[in-house]
């Protein structure tokens, strides 16, 4: 008897359909504490027609789908928790246009943020995307889909809102287009026709599978810097969170703690910090079209600096990259972007999660010191990254942890830190991006009403059968 799968291997060939034990389990499983799944099979597609034919047949089976590229989300989000195939796009990998006058780049789910960069310098070296922290080959259409953010966050927002249109495999196997790309128009935007771009984002592929997105791209200014500042209490470093963006000066800030330091000094298990070590540090980024701009801007933030020592805050100068790199050739991974954080992504114990939330810039300092609290008592150090975004419209807090993954206790144990993380920070205005299903589960009795009956009537449109990704978005 023929089997949807063997429709597929005719379609595909056998070579680019996987159902072995080993590949299956490899695909099942990422970094967090998020439990197993196992597919029934990997399906690799490396064009529209062949992606829009898997869920065709898919459909008609009501067989699970669940969309992948690099496997690097912390939300469990490509887990195929209720079987099915997994959809390997990281074939979809054409740039299919980029436009240097406009600044957009129309790209396929498979494109990985070092093949843009590399395809930028080679074009034009005076355009860039925004670099997430994340390994260099993770999905840019991921990334934009899921709402995630990059290095230049703090003056363009979320990923998210940098997408102008995408195209869209529904769960039927029809496309849909988005944007002013719907009119019959180069994708300059989402506006001015109605916003159905929104129907994507943040969905986790519950809605449909992209197939091409339109994103924005930057200018490179001639002039820029990116440069450490080492606080000894956090206070400084919030506060210069909640400050410089004001200035209108920066590209990006963020702050990191001292776990994150240590980690990056070779501590595979930082515990303790010494009395004398900063607390925190944070990094400026700032860049101009001429070097009078760019003297201006940095004496702005110097002189920000100065005024924190003024008001008794220890709070050392800014430190240039170049001069880092000098002492500690390990620092090097900051230098450019996109970048691989091996101290994270390889470090032995095997498990890397996070509970990550973007919320009010306001209650920034009441929510990090109760966050805090939480991790330490669940035997976590608190690695933090911390950011303004949109000109500090609103704000990330980002607790990471890392585990032993193959240790069952200690698995509870930080899914155990993670639920109460996303309650206490919840009750002072953050909510989880990339939202995984658990959360999902916690936020739950907050919802409105009519948001969660607005979720479940658009499924009941998009995707009658629940198909695409099911377990993501269930209300």
């Amino acid at each position: 008897m023929t089997t949807p799968l063997d429709a597929v291997r005719v379609r595909l060939g056998v070579d680019r359909v996987r159902t072995d034990d080993a590949t299956r389990a490899a695909y099942g499983r990422d970094t967090t504490e998020n439990p197993d799944g196992m597919p029934e099979a990997i399906v690799a597609v490396n064009e529209l027609d062949e992606l829009r034919e898997i869920v065709r047949l898919a459909a008609a089976a009501r067989i699970p789908l669940v969309p992948r590229v690099a496997g690097t989300n912390l939300g469990g989000l490509a887990i195929p928790s209720r079987g099915g195939w997994v959809v390997d796009l990281a074939g979809m990998n054409r740039i299919v246009d980029i436009d240097l006058d406009d600044r957009i780049a129309v790209i396929e789910p498979g494109v990985t943020f070092i093949q843009l960069r590399r395809t930028l310098d080679e074009l034009s070296p005076r355009l860039t995307i925004g670099y997430p922290l994340s390994p260099p080959e993770t999905s840019i259409v991921a990334n934009c889909l899921l709402d995630g953010l990059g290095n230049l966050s703090l003056r363009h927002g979320s990923m998210g809102e940098w997408i102008c249109g995408l195209e869209a495999v529904r769960a039927d196997g029809s496309i849909v287009r988005t944007g002013a790309w719907a009119a019959g128009v180069p994708p300059f935007g989402r506006a001015p026709l109605p916003d159905l771009t929104g129907l994507f984002v943040s969905w986790h592929g519950t809605t449909g599978i992209a197939s091409k997105l339109a994103v924005e791209l930057w200018p490179v200014q001639p002039f820029r810097e990116r440069s450490f500042v080492l606080a000894y209490d956090r206070a400084v470093t919030l506060r210069a969170l909640r400050e410089l963006p004001a200035l209108d000066v920066l590209d990006d800030l963020g702050g990191l703690s001292w776990p994150i330091a240590k980690l990056l000094f070779g501590v595979a298990h930082p515990r303790e910090r010494d009395p004398g070590e900063p607390e925190f540090f944070f990094y400026v980024d700032l860049s101009a079209a001429t070097r009078a701009l760019f003297d201006a801007k940095r004496a702005a933030v110097r002189d920000f600096i100065r005024g924190l020592r003024r008001d008794g805050l220890r709070v050392e100068d800014p430190i240039d990259v170049p001069t880092l790199v000098r002492l500690e050739p390990r620092l090097a991974q900051l230098a450019e972007f996109p970048t691989r954080l091996d101290f994270l992504l390889d470090h032995p114990d095997g498990g890397l999660t996070w509970v990550g939330t973007y919320g009010p810039l306001s209650r920034f300092d009441a929510a990090c010191s109760d966050g805090i609290a939480v991790v330490e008592r669940h035997g976590f150090p608190p690695a933090i990254v911390a950011r303004p975004m949109k000109g500090g419209h609103f704000a990330v807090l980002r607790f990471i942890q890392l585990f032993r993954r193959a240790d069952v206790d200690d698995r509870e144990r930080v899914r155990r830190c993670n639920a109460e993380l996303c309650d206490v920070l919840h009750r002072h205005g953050f909510v989880m991006y990339k939202t995984p299903a658990w959360a999902i589960d916690r936020y739950r009795p907050h919802f409105d009403p009519g948001f969660a009956r607005l979720v479940r009537e658009m499924h009941d449109v998009l995707d009658p059968d629940r198909i695409m990704n099911p377990g993501r978005w269930e209300l």
